[in-house]
């Protein structure tokens, strides 16, 4: 006669779930000892960066392109160098920057005072681009105006940093891509994607038509003289009636083939 098989007892329901219990402590073990060696490392990073900032202060003061690498060693391990850090200091109290305690103020002030110059700009040219002004343009511009900071040196690296030190206040400013150009959003307004197939297209010849954006695109008539329409009242766009064809140039192009000529 065939024995009958035992179902299980509730010693075998008590002996999983104590090996439940002890997998899921082991687990939260091996999570917590991962954080910790974490943020052992980060520390240890941080530290190292310190220690470079301080032999390397006076390149990363006066060098445009060091200052861009040492912002992007900051940016690789999660620092950003123009947000407010616990630390404060000791003689006032206040808080400040990776860049004023590593640095001094020189450098903090530095892109506060080029985010200032940006926004002033922006304001000045905004009926005539628009609110939209390619970031090679800025930095022209301001190194063109008063010295910032005692004269150091500007480059398109130093513009994205203070355009991004600008994000907290909400203040509408942003980099955005354009074909193959960063342009300086200065205005809320989001521009959706046939705007942008319209701008991004100017940048081959410069300006576009009404044909162009139908043969290229495949759009309808209604569709291009639409979206033109909306890139003219918003100032993004100039018209030419001069042309066989009405032609819709970017104010950015036509500066730069001025300067070029």
């Amino acid at each position: 006669m065939a024995s009958e098989r035992r179902a299980p007892g509730l010693s075998a329901f008590s002996r999983n779930a104590i090996s439940s219990a002890q997998y899921a402590s082991h687990g939260s073990q091996l999570r917590e000892s991962h954080a910790e060696s974490l943020r052992t490392q980060l520390s240890v990073f941080q530290s190292l960066l310190q220690q470079f900032s301080i032999t390397h202060a006076k390149d990363i003061r006066s060098n445009p392109s060091f200052r861009a690498e040492f912002a992007r060693m900051c940016n690789a391990i999660g620092v950003d160098p123009l947000v407010s850090s616990n630390t404060k200091r000791p003689s006032s109290g206040a808080i400040g920057s990776i860049w004023a305690q590593m640095l001094g103020g020189s450098v903090n002030d530095f892109y506060f005072e080029l985010a200032v110059r940006i926004v002033e700009v922006c304001r000045s040219t905004r009926a005539e681009n628009g609110g939209l002004m390619a970031v090679s343009e800025m930095t022209k511009r301001v190194q063109k105006g008063r010295g910032i900071s005692g004269g150091m040196e500007v480059s398109d690296d130093d513009i994205l940093q203070a355009v991004q030190s600008l994000k907290p206040l909400g203040s509408g400013f942003a980099v955005v891509t354009l074909g193959n150009k960063r342009m300086i959003r200065s205005v809320p307004k989001e521009l959706n994607t046939d705007q942008s197939h319209v701008l991004t297209a100017i940048q081959v010849e410069g300006y576009v038509t009404v044909s162009i954006l139908i043969d290229n695109f495949g759009w309808s008539i209604e569709r291009a003289v639409s979206m033109l329409d909306d890139l003219v009242a918003d100032s993004l766009v100039w018209v030419d009636k001069q042309a066989a064809e009405t032609a819709y140039w970017t104010p950015t192009f036509i500066r730069e083939a001025g300067s070029m000529s």
